[in-house]
């Protein structure tokens, strides 16, 4: 809709600010010096420089659009690092100095709700509610991905999520699982192996397993 491109952060437990922002090239700046000898080089040059997506995003703001993925996945001192990157878009790299959006990109994040994202760094976005697909989507949706699953299978098994999914559980299933979910059963099926128990309680009368 926008024409950009896209730079996707994808985060993940454990992400930290050189990740998301910049490294440097150790390797390469130690091949400089040892061919450099006796003579000097500057080793903190754009060419030694690894931008990661935040940098990558304020050098063209004008054309990007940052995708911060999963965002819940990160830790709280991540998230707080993030909320002031988002404050003023800027980044200050101590060799080379400051680096700074000519004027605020477009920023997208999302969530899983694996855990509260902070409270100041909603207020900081405009919340948009995703639901899940109706069944009839949803099934499509597990065809497209898994073309070997037939359509009943799909259809069962996008059943037996939407039931689980009215269960009080601390993460209901998502669109992901259906597809995983219809792609177990369907290789069980190439198989000729029976289906577990479990999962044909789960599947109920919305299709038979081998």
């Amino acid at each position: 809709m926008l024409a950009r491109q896209v730079i996707r952060l994808q985060c993940y437990e454990g992400i930290d600010a050189a990740a998301a922002l910049y490294e440097w090239n150790y390797p390469r700046q130690m091949r400089a010096i040892r061919q450099a000898g006796d003579s000097y080089v500057n080793i903190y040059g754009d060419r030694f420089l690894l931008a990661r997506p935040l940098l990558q995003t304020l050098e063209s703001p004008d054309t990007t659009l940052l995708l911060i993925d999963e965002i819940d996945r990160s830790d709280h001192e991540f998230e707080a690092f993030l909320l002031e990157f988002l404050s003023d878009f800027s980044i200050s790299i101590p060799e080379t100095g400051t680096v700074r959006a000519g004027q605020p990109p477009v920023v997208v994040l999302t969530s899983n709700r694996t855990r509260d994202l902070h409270e100041a760094l909603r207020r900081r976005c405009v919340n948009h509610w995703i639901d899940y697909p109706n069944p009839e989507l949803e099934a499509q949706i597990v065809m497209t991905r898994a073309s070997a699953v037939a359509r009943e299978t799909a259809q069962a098994v996008v059943a037996a999520v939407g039931r689980l999914r009215t269960e009080p559980l601390v993460k209901p299933p998502g669109v992901a699982e259906t597809v995983e979910w219809a792609e177990a059963a369907t290789l069980l099926q190439s198989q000729g192996a029976a289906w577990p128990e479990a999962f044909r309680r789960a599947i109920g009368g919305g299709a038979q397993g081998p």
